[in-house]
């Protein structure tokens, strides 16, 4: 059994995200984690295009042109997760992580996003899973929801997590959240801090960059 699940999932690494939708489809109809999966490739997916500059500069969620998401991706994507919905039980992490996913994909403008429902779902998901990087992604959505110091609170209980002590979003986001609180120099130090960290280059200049920016005020 074990050798034949392991086929199956080599088999549907390798296919295009149409065909892996009906693979797993056809794997495990009656498993709503299955569409959640589903879900969220489909939806994180349709974000293909919009997500990376002409000149290869990652462009993050809340400044990407949204007319440049695949909408059809998107379609799939929610009648999926409304599939995983509808087959009842406790939704699991990918259906949990598509139906954040939904709350981004469903919002015309990021002014129109529902953060108090992507917070509640963060926290049903970090209770599932025990993630610091969920925590963390918690406290940017709390940040949204309730204000930047709210989500900074959080983010600095964080500060002693060892499994986040090298990964640059941590510094990423506390610099982001300073910024907003008009602490310039704390955020500059923050960014790069970060930019230290992260492997990409283009992502490397573009922390550097905010860096600078910092400096400028």
């Amino acid at each position: 059994m074990r050798m034949r699940l392991h086929l199956n999932l080599l088999r549907l690494a390798r296919q295009p995200v149409k065909e892996q939708r009906v693979i797993l489809a056809e794997l495990a109809p009656q498993n709503s984690e299955a569409h959640g999966l589903i879900a969220l490739m489909e939806i994180q997916a349709s974000r293909a295009r919009a997500r990376v500059s002409p000149t290869g500069e990652p462009i993050l969620l809340f400044d990407q042109n949204r007319a440049h998401w695949d909408q059809l991706l998107i379609r799939r994507g929610l009648a999926a997760l409304s599939r995983a919905e509808h087959l009842g039980g406790t939704l699991g992490p990918y259906a949990l992580q598509a139906a954040i996913a939904a709350c981004h994909a469903r919002a015309r403008t990021p002014e129109e996003t529902n953060w108090s429902q992507i917070v509640s779902t963060y926290t049903t998901l970090y209770q599932l899973t025990q993630s610091p990087i969920v925590a963390l992604n918690r406290a940017v959505a709390v940040s949204m929801a309730e204000g930047p110091q709210a989500g900074l609170d959080l983010v600095d209980a964080l500060l002693s997590e060892p499994s986040l002590s090298s990964y640059h979003l941590l510094p990423t986001v506390r610099g982001d959240l300073l910024n907003k609180l008009g602490r310039q120099a704390e955020a500059r130090s923050e960014f790069e801090c970060a930019a230290t960290l992260t492997r990409n280059a283009r992502e490397r200049e573009l922390l550097l960059d905010r860096a600078r920016s910092c400096a400028t005020h």
